[in-house]
């Protein structure tokens, strides 16, 4: 698709109905010849758009990932005092041994 030279809205759109069809076909939609020519309007507007962004000059200006500064709020990483196996082991549903039980998730059968 090449983008419009027209201003949104312009009565004739230089996308072409086989191009809004094959739009719709990789997108695995079943449009009407009304909601084609509906899209064709619509697509050139958006290309317009598109257009003009791709006009603006962006030199010298770094990329960003967030329209606003932001910073992560990390605190320290400090190790502190862990559980007992037998506190864990009490908040456990099912345990086995000294460990905690869950069911098996592999089919015995899947060569495992």
């Amino acid at each position: 698709m090449t983008p419009p030279d027209a201003s949104p809205g312009h009565a004739e759109s230089p996308i072409t109905i086989e191009e809004v069809r094959h739009v719709a076909e990789l997108a695995r939609l079943a449009m009407s010849g009304e909601e084609l020519e509906a899209c064709r309007g619509e697509l050139a507007s958006i290309l317009g758009h598109i257009a003009t962004i791709n006009g603006v000059n962006v030199e010298g200006i770094a990329p960003m990932a967030h329209a606003i500064d932001m910073s992560n709020r990390l605190s320290e990483d400090v190790p502190g005092e862990s559980l007992s196996i037998e506190d864990v082991l009490s908040n456990a549903p099912a345990v086995e041994d000294r460990y905690i039980a869950v069911p098996k998730v592999l089919d015995p059968g899947d060569g495992a």
